[in-house]
């Protein structure tokens, strides 16, 4: 009787153990393959699995993750970020921005969020991001009487942007869990990604223009001379940076290149910009490919047991516990979409993206597919604007306190310059700006599909 209790409540007990041991502070990837390893034993004790299905799961990791040629791109977009992070080019683009917009209200902040889009569209690594704008910013933007909240907000939040606008390495995890075209879902996140960007630049320039205690614009105007170091750095932080999104994203669109292919173009473009510059010699080559390691090897863990988990979930019966929980019939398509954001938002309060990705897309993907919304968005469209909602609302995550990565990134590179209060303080009005773009791409889904579809259909 009590086997049959347990088996029936196999997959509830197996989802909240892993929520449970998530708060022990082990880390994730083991947390995963521990919690798997339990409940395979479990699940074979009860019978729910046999010893064949475990090669099974052997063969899924293999096929799903190692042979993978889609998973090909999470390296070298890791290591196109880490190039352009150690070339120089964005200190260069900053210090022009901010000289070109310091009479402009807000003008520092402005440059820091523009700078925060670029490197998006030619990175997409958060860490590398907030870290980058925190070293170049954060002192002169407190050195010109900026208000802590506001330069820590806009560098927290600009240096997320990377999650969103493509290429992203988060899109094209997603795209391989959803089984999606990546370069479709690079071009539906492009216009969602670039209004976050004039939603931040609108709220920054209008707080400014309001209140410019909290954003003093510099009064001195430029000599000759500092126009001509201007021109200079703006071009050369503008221009290598501008031709390698052009030739990663150029060659998507095109047709030329799948996104595998475009992200080893943009690695090579990456090497080539920091070879011309003189800024890569054989102690910069080791940084930069032992931190790519390290980084793909996190990823790629977490993804084991991430697969792992997912795998032995659905054997046991998960997707039927998922679809009883939140009843489609019952909840409507948009109580359980209502459902599923609030659940991806509260989970960002605590878990990083990639925890929430791999965890929640295996799991609640094929209840989406059960889902109509009435002509809102058409069928064939519904997986890539979910996917979309889901990327903006997991962007929070980085800014949602007490976990928020990015506010940690910040904190550790600033060190006792700011609180952690005050950038508590400085993230909120941003990620009411973000939960508006997440509103806003609900109620308009073109937002999202008009480019993909223009390009693709």
């Amino acid at each position: 009787m009590f086997a049959e209790v347990l088996a029936e409540w196999l997959p509830a007990i197996m989802f909240f153990s892993l929520a449970l041991f998530i708060f022990s502070g082990l880390p994730v990837a083991m947390v995963l393959g521990g919690v798997s390893l339990v409940f395979a034993g479990i699940g074979l004790y009860l019978g729910e699995i046999r010893f064949a299905h475990l090669p099974l799961l052997i063969n899924r990791i293999f096929s799903g993750i190692i042979s993978n040629g889609v998973m090909v791109a999470v390296p070298m977009f890791v290591l196109m970020g880490t190039l352009l992070e150690r070339s120089g080019i964005a200190e260069d683009l900053l210090e022009g921005l901010q000289s070109l917009l310091r009479r402009v209200p807000g003008g520092l902040a402005i440059g820091v969020t523009l700078m925060g889009t670029i490197l998006a569209a030619s990175t997409g690594i958060i860490g590398a991001s907030v870290a980058m704008l925190t070293m170049l910013a954060l002192p002169i933007m407190l050195r010109e009487g900026y208000a802590p909240s506001l330069a820590t907000g806009t560098i927290a939040a600009s240096g997320t942007l990377g999650i969103l606008i493509p290429p992203s390495i988060m899109l094209v995890i997603m795209g391989d869990l959803l089984t999606i075209s990546v370069g479709k879902l690079f071009m539906a996140a492009l216009i969602p990604g670039l209004l976050l960007s004039t939603l931040y630049l609108i709220y920054i320039g209008t707080i400014s223009f309001l209140r410019p205690s909290i954003a003093p614009r510099v009064s001195e105007p430029l000599t000759p001379d500092e126009r001509r170091l201007l021109v200079r750095k703006l071009a050369a932080g503008f221009i290598p940076p501008a031709l390698l999104i052009a030739l990663v994203l150029g060659s998507i669109l095109g047709g030329w290149a799948t996104p595998t292919e475009a992200s080893g173009v943009g690695a090579l473009g990456a090497l080539a910009l920091a070879l011309f510059r003189g800024r890569l010699n054989f102690r910069e080559m080791n940084y930069v490919l032992k931190r790519t390691l390290t980084t793909v090897s996190m990823i790629f863990f977490i993804f084991v047991g991430a697969t792992a988990f997912s795998y032995l979930f659905r054997r046991f019966g998960g997707e039927e516990f998922v679809l009883t929980l939140i009843d489609p019939s019952v909840l409507g398509a948009w109580g359980v979409l209502a459902i599923l954001m609030l659940l991806i938002f509260a989970m960002g309060f605590f878990f990083d993206w990639i925890e929430i990705t791999l965890i929640v897309l295996p799991i609640f993907a094929p209840v989406l597919a059960l889902l109509e919304f009435g002509g809102h968005v058409a069928s064939s469209d519904i997986v890539y604007w979910f996917a979309i909602l889901v990327a903006i609302n997991l962007q929070t995550s980085f800014l949602t306190p007490p976990f928020g990565f990015a506010l940690f990134y910040l904190k550790g590179t600033a060190g006792n310059t700011v609180s952690l209060a005050q950038i508590y303080r400085g993230v909120i009005p941003f990620v009411l700006l973000q939960l508006l773009a997440l509103a806003v791409v609900l109620a308009f889904p073109e937002v999202a599909l008009w480019l993909p579809n223009k390009l693709f259909n």
